[in-house]
């Protein structure tokens, strides 16, 4: 199987299977999709998602939040991982949206990046998630998922693996196939007990095809 086949194959079925893929973090605006997001890191949506109502209803806005000090956002976020640094990440991240924009989440990626506790991943999810562009976020999920299948080949790092997916994936279709690959992974193509049985690409999965020669 070349390449170019296991990428249509793997495409043609998720456009099929999952014609609507999205982000399950809960937000209503920009502003709390990237505070979300930010507190994702190393961590569930899901415990996340249950952080964030008393967090937003405490500073619905950037302003608001602008005003706080680390320590006052961090008895809302303890129960994330790492919450001594992202509450200084909100802190500094909502004071230079006040004072560099307004008060809003810009949608260049790289002034995205000059935000506190904003990375690459972090900026490119909100550049494909709010503004759909045509960018390919890689975390765990899709970084472990894309290398497991053999979408990717001896990449090394996150932008290793985004520059081979981003090559092969059809730019108009990046924004939905983040969210294609993060699903497989969290429910499917899991990290230590990958359900093979009930996975729909397998006949196209690199990991699959050796296991069955291995049999």
């Amino acid at each position: 199987m070349t390449i170019k086949q296991r990428y249509e194959g793997i495409i043609s079925y998720f456009q099929q299977a999952m014609p609507v893929a999205e982000s399950e973090l809960t937000y209503s605006n920009p502003f709390e999709l990237l505070v979300a997001v930010i507190l994702s890191a190393q961590c569930t949506d899901k415990r996340v998602n249950l952080t964030t109502p008393a967090l937003f209803a405490a500073y619905p806005t950037a302003e608001a939040m602008a005003k706080a000090t680390a320590e006052e956002i961090f008895p809302y976020i303890k129960s994330i991982s790492y919450p001594n640094n992202k509450a200084k990440h909100l802190a500094g991240m909502a004071r230079m949206l006040v004072e560099e924009f307004g008060g809003e989440v810009p949608s260049d990626l790289k002034e995205l990046q000059r935000l506190p506790g904003v990375g690459r991943k972090t900026a490119n999810v909100i550049g494909a998630v709010i503004w759909q562009k045509e960018v390919m976020p890689v975390d765990t999920h899709v970084f472990r998922v894309a290398a497991r299948i053999g979408l990717t080949r001896g990449a090394k790092t996150p932008l290793q693996t985004e520059l081979q997916l981003e090559k092969h994936i059809p730019s108009h279709l990046l924004p939905i196939a983040h969210h294609w690959l993060i699903l497989h992974g969290r429910y499917v193509c899991t990290a230590r007990a990958p359900k093979c049985e009930e996975c729909g690409i397998r006949e196209w999965c690199k990991e699959f095809s050796r296991q069955s020669v291995d049999k």
